[in-house]
């Protein structure tokens, strides 16, 4: 069980890694919405394809605010939730199938 276990770990790593890049490129895009920048520009063009489709969907459940969008704060608390919380539970399981004191057993 030992094997299935790194390779859990392995993966909530993989995952980890993988939020905390999603979170640079969303806080790139909140940076880049205080300015007008080029729209042509492929850093611009690859940050508002990436983005857009999370921040869109998370704008049309937060109510109007006036021009505020609270939605790349929301997608951050999000990402946050998920590393603290389903990464490390991930691991735990990982930890408790490598000791043998799990649900697994």
């Amino acid at each position: 069980m030992f094997i299935l276990s790194y390779f859990i770990v392995a993966i909530a790593k993989v995952i980890s890694i993988g939020l905390t890049i999603y979170m640079y490129v969303v806080i790139a895009h909140a940076i880049l919405s205080w300015v007008s920048p080029d729209p042509y520009n492929p850093i611009v063009n690859f940050l508002y394809r990436a983005t857009e489709p999370i921040l869109y969907r998370v704008r049309a459940l937060l109510p109007d605010l006036g021009g505020i969008d609270l939605s790349p704060l929301v997608v951050l608390l999000v990402i946050q939730l998920l590393q603290r919380f389903a990464v490390t539970s991930v691991i735990g399981l990982a930890w408790s199938l490598k000791t043998g004191t799990g649900a697994f057993q």
